[in-house]
């Protein structure tokens, strides 16, 4: 992809600023309905599913401890994998956006949560919702974009590293709450010789050697020595657990901002954004994942990636149930609402990152006039 404002083919040159802002209180709309609306029942929602996820996650260790006989291993180990993903995506990941702050829980709020995951929630709270939320796919303000270690558009720069960056996506999905970490802390910035000794570098980088120990000490000491001479069958099938939990969330955060059809957008697009033109770059900077209502939760809702950039703090069981009217407006506006089904979206990805491990063949086009002078073909949102 290349950024929006560079393509002679200007998806949004067909709106005006007025369109624009119309097609911004039309999204409010949709907001303020499901605010009046939310209650009880997504209350009782969230219970219910943080109550399934710790069944599942106790009966699932409970299980392993009996691993050294390969049934249970099996089971056990397929049990934990699914419950560490209903925490990771459809519980931390939504409460922590304050989707639930609503309900005035001190025990499923935002400011109290804290994740199965060695980010400290805090620090991915900083990372993710002020920055990547903020500055989505505006090229060089959101560290998403390749996670500091990929090129994953044309505009760019390329370096002779980036040749070995389908491998560096291997290791980081295999490793991936690891990677994020270390992305929450900024590692690449950070470790240069001028900030290495900063004092809230150095004090976030001890929450997190703190959290790590932690979840070492919980997934891969006590609980395989609670399991006796199934020690480390214990231990291998949690370090499994885990691992499928990494690929699988990472498969799909990629399928949320790098398959084919999702835009970029240059850091000169935001300069005095208006609110309508915050919803558009979520529009377009966004794509959604098909399939079943399953899947659609394994997944935290964030199949519904679009609808979620739009309204992040919105209970995400409602994203389904509004993902008709928005793609209805997709359509009354002339855009593309970029969807397909998960084996589709992670190839796309996949072959993104694939093919932009080599050099662009081509620059890239410049700018048409009239975009340079034209404040609505330059649109972005947070």
């Amino acid at each position: 992809m290349t950024a929006i404002q560079k393509k002679p083919d200007n998806p949004i040159a067909h709106l005006s600023a007025e369109d624009i802002e119309i097609l911004g209180k039309e999204l409010d709309a949709i907001r303020d309905r499901v605010i009046a609306e939310r209650g009880e029942s997504d209350a009782r929602y969230i219970r219910k599913v943080i109550k399934t996820q710790r069944t599942l996650e106790i009966s699932s260790r409970a299980v392993l401890l009996f691993s050294l006989f390969p049934p249970a291993w099996v089971v056990g180990t397929a049990g934990l994998a699914v419950a560490k993903i209903l925490e990771n995506m459809e519980i931390g990941h939504n409460i922590l956006h304050g989707q639930y702050d609503f309900m005035r829980d001190p025990k499923i709020h935002s400011t109290t949560w804290e994740w199965d995951h060695v980010s400290p929630a805090d620090q991915w709270k900083h990372s993710h919702n002020q920055l990547h939320h903020t500055y989505t796919n505006v090229l060089g303000k959101d560290n998403d974009l390749g996670y500091g270690i990929m090129r994953v558009d044309e505009d760019q720069k390329w370096h002779p590293m980036h040749l070995g960056q389908p491998l560096w996506n291997f290791v980081n999905a295999c490793f991936f709450e690891y990677g994020i970490a270390a992305y929450d802390l900024e590692l690449g910035r950070n470790l240069q010789k001028d900030r290495r000794k900063d004092p809230q570098f150095r004090a976030r980088a001890r929450a997190v050697g703190r959290k790590i120990r932690r979840q070492v000490l919980k997934d891969y000491i006590v609980h395989p020595l609670l399991s006796g001479p199934s020690f480390l069958s214990t231990l291998a099938a949690t370090f499994t657990a885990n691992l499928i939990r990494n690929l699988w969330s990472h498969s799909v955060i990629m399928c949320g901002h790098f398959p084919n059809g999702v835009e970029t957008f240059e850091k000169t697009s935001i300069e005095g954004e208006t609110r309508g033109e915050w919803y558009l770059r979520q529009m377009l900077g966004s794509a959604n994942i098909s399939g079943s209502r399953l899947m659609h939760i394994m997944t935290g809702n964030l199949s519904f990636q679009i609808e979620h950039h739009l309204f992040p703090d919105l209970p995400s069981k409602r994203y389904q149930e509004i993902a008709p009217q928005v793609r209805a407006l997709f359509d009354r506006y002339g855009l593309k609402y970029t969807t397909g089904p998960l084996p589709k979206q992670v190839a796309s990805a996949w072959w993104k990152v694939i093919r932009l491990s080599l050099p662009s063949r081509t620059p890239a086009a410049p700018k048409p006039a009239d975009e340079l002078s034209t404040r609505t073909l330059a649109p972005s949102g947070a």
